[in-house]
């Protein structure tokens, strides 16, 4: 199937000719009497009904309907129409009577129509036409009536068809790009928590050392000017999640569970626990707090992220509280720093610079998880991130398991 919005287009085509081959049956039984050859119109009906039970599954979908079916099963709509005046009276057709295969021809237009869209229904349609001009001799009014209405009707589907299909690429190349999108969102977190911090790291330790040490750290300077280029640019991801190892700072890492393990959910107090330190205190409820696992360790990442930023900007021997929270309805996890603050329209820049701590490997996260991340901060007074997960799953929490899966 191409797209969704043909499989009842094409279910309904299928009962459509089922239900006017039946049609065309009855309407020849009740008139047997008044057909000159009924011989003729039950050798054709004999080869209508076989043809349209037989073919069924060639109108299941547009893969099966092929272009030589679609060409036979016009033929003989317009073989049976050519073929009324040698069965029926004369009069019978003078006065409007019905054609052999009657409204079943319109059900090989419409096959057209589905199929190929409005242009195909105009190429089905004309020979139609034409066939039923012959068969009545001159162009009488309900004929003329008939005709067009089957032209109509068909192009008119046929046009709808070609809009659906043309929403469906739109739609899925759209949900490409959000996927790419969200991939490259935590591609630029997982580097920024990982290579960009250790090639900070090894450009400061490289600084201080001095010789051949100060001379890759200059190189591991310039690679990590790249790499936030290439972030920031946009990149296609893969994943980890991990914390600076400056100035004496313990590198943990948040791995992602070999294995089916996100069956349960997880206590975020222990995801928590190992940040807690001489100038990190931890503040938690004495109850479990739980979370799907996905979610658990996107908020201990931030949290990490965050704590990071603390002992970048605010110096070793700044101090730092977590604050967890559990809410009815969701968990708010509070992290807070006694630093110089962050300067107004510092974020910004930093964004704009490639350095996307901020933006991408809290607020990203929070994002993805259905939640929230507000950063509160005044000069002199330190820097407040409230971090708010819903515990309801979210659906993109679900694709981004698929995605790493």
């Amino acid at each position: 199937m191409r797209m969704s919005v043909e499989l009842p287009l094409w279910r309904a085509l299928t009962a459509y000719r089922v239900l006017t081959m039946l049609y065309a049956l009855g309407l020849f039984a009740t008139a047997y009497d008044e057909f000159v050859r009924p011989g003729i119109a039950v050798g054709y009906y004999a080869v209508l009904s076989v043809w349209t039970l037989a073919t069924l599954p060639r109108v299941q979908n547009a893969a099966a309907c092929t272009k030589p079916f679609l060409g036979v099963d016009l033929a003989i709509a317009l073989t049976g129409i050519l073929l009324t005046p040698l069965a029926d009276t004369h009069q019978r057709i003078v006065e409007g009577g019905p054609t052999l295969p009657s409204i079943w021809t319109a059900g090989s237009v419409l096959a057209f129509a589905v199929k190929g869209g409005w242009r195909w229904a105009v190429f089905a349609s004309t020979p139609v036409a034409v066939a039923n001009l012959v068969e009545r001799g001159a162009p009488a009014h309900d004929t003329v009536h008939n005709v067009i209405l089957v032209w109509v009707a068909a192009i008119a589907i046929g046009y709808v068809v070609e809009v659906a299909r043309a929403s469906e690429r739109t739609l899925a190349r759209a949900l490409e790009i959000e996927a790419a999108t969200r991939e490259r969102e935590r591609l630029a977190r997982d580097i920024h928590d990982s290579v960009l911090q250790v090639l900070a790291m090894v450009q400061r330790r490289g600084a201080v050392i001095g010789g051949e040490a100060a001379e890759l750290g200059r190189m591991a300077g310039e690679q990590e000017v790249a790499l936030r280029t290439l972030v920031s640019g946009g990149l296609v991801p893969v994943s980890r999640v991990s914390e600076d190892e400056a100035e004496g700072a313990v590198v943990r890492i948040v791995d992602e569970p070999a294995g089916d393990e996100d069956t349960g959910p997880a206590d975020l107090r222990t995801l928590l626990a190992p940040f807690a330190a001489a100038r990190v205190a931890l503040a938690e409820p004495g109850a479990p707090v739980l979370l799907a696992p996905p979610a658990a360790r996107e908020v201990a990442a931030a949290v990490g992220a965050a704590l990071d930023n603390v002992r970048r900007h605010a110096g070793p021997d700044a101090r730092a509280w977590i604050l967890v929270e559990d809410e009815p309805d969701q968990v708010i996890v509070t992290v807070r720093d006694d630093g110089p603050g962050i300067p107004e329209g510092r974020l910004a820049q930093a964004e704009g610079e490639g350095r996307l701590g901020v933006a991408q490997s809290i607020r990203g996260r929070l994002r993805d998880l259905g939640g929230s991340a507000e950063l509160i901060s005044t000069p002199g007074q330190g820097t407040e991130v409230e971090l708010a997960v819903p515990k309801a799953p979210q659906g993109n929490i679900e694709r981004g398991k698929a995605g790493r899966r």
